[in-house]
């Protein structure tokens, strides 16, 4: 498995709590409890959700330490992420002199154009965008309503959103100017995926979905 230079066996701890949630077991990757604990750490969710299944199967001496110490001691397991968090500086210190790239956690904050959307919104849009056709891309279309309804948005708001999409779309070959906030976002996305293939853009956005639920 690649490594994590951010990676500190610190952090068991805080993978440990996020097991033991109810229901107990491994976290999806892109749930909001995942992906927050990987802004954190600035550490990607998908390096954190294959070190959760190491922490599953107990795969050195130390990792089956830790959760004989811990696994049933929940009180015990809150001090020790307690004291985690109290180090002095402990974040800073860990992060001195390591370069941070922000490619992957800038999909999941709010874009500066409109703070109710992020880029990953835009990529579960775009992945309907490609199950519909125009004349269905309508805020009354059963499938907007119910997509609206997950990521708490206006179902016009989607609609706008995918109207800006058919101006990126070459098969659409529309020919016009709009003025936008949304406008370049959604070429951004479309450039990283309205050209892939579709199945793995698919499969991306129904990770994602659960960021949202």
């Amino acid at each position: 498995m690649a490594k994590n230079a951010l990676w500190s066996d610190e952090y068991w701890l805080l993978l440990m709590r996020l097991y033991l949630r109810k229901p107990e077991g491994v976290k999806p990757m892109y749930s909001k409890e995942m992906v927050k604990l990987a802004l954190e750490l600035h550490i990607p969710p998908q390096f954190l959700y294959e070190q959760m299944f190491r922490l599953r199967q107990l795969d050195t001496p130390r990792l089956e330490r830790l959760w004989e110490t811990y696994s049933k001691n929940p009180n015990k397991l809150a001090r020790g992420i307690k004291k985690l968090r109290q180090m002095k500086g402990w974040r800073d210190e860990l992060f001195d002199g390591v370069e941070i790239i922000e490619s992957w956690e800038l999909d999941f904050k709010p874009l500066p154009v409109h703070t109710g959307i992020m880029p990953i919104t835009l990529i579960i849009i775009l992945d309907q965008y490609f199950r519909l056709t125009p004349i269905t891309m309508v805020k009354d279309t059963p499938e907007i309503q119910e997509l609206a309804k997950l990521l708490k948005l206006k179902p016009e708001l989607i609609v706008e959103i995918m109207e800006i999409f058919q101006l990126c779309d070459p098969y659409l070959n529309k020919d016009m100017m709009i003025v936008d906030d949304l406008l370049h976002p959604c070429q951004q996305i479309w450039k990283r995926y309205g050209n892939d293939n579709p199945q793995k853009l698919a499969a991306y956005a129904a990770q994602l979905k659960e960021f949202f639920k």
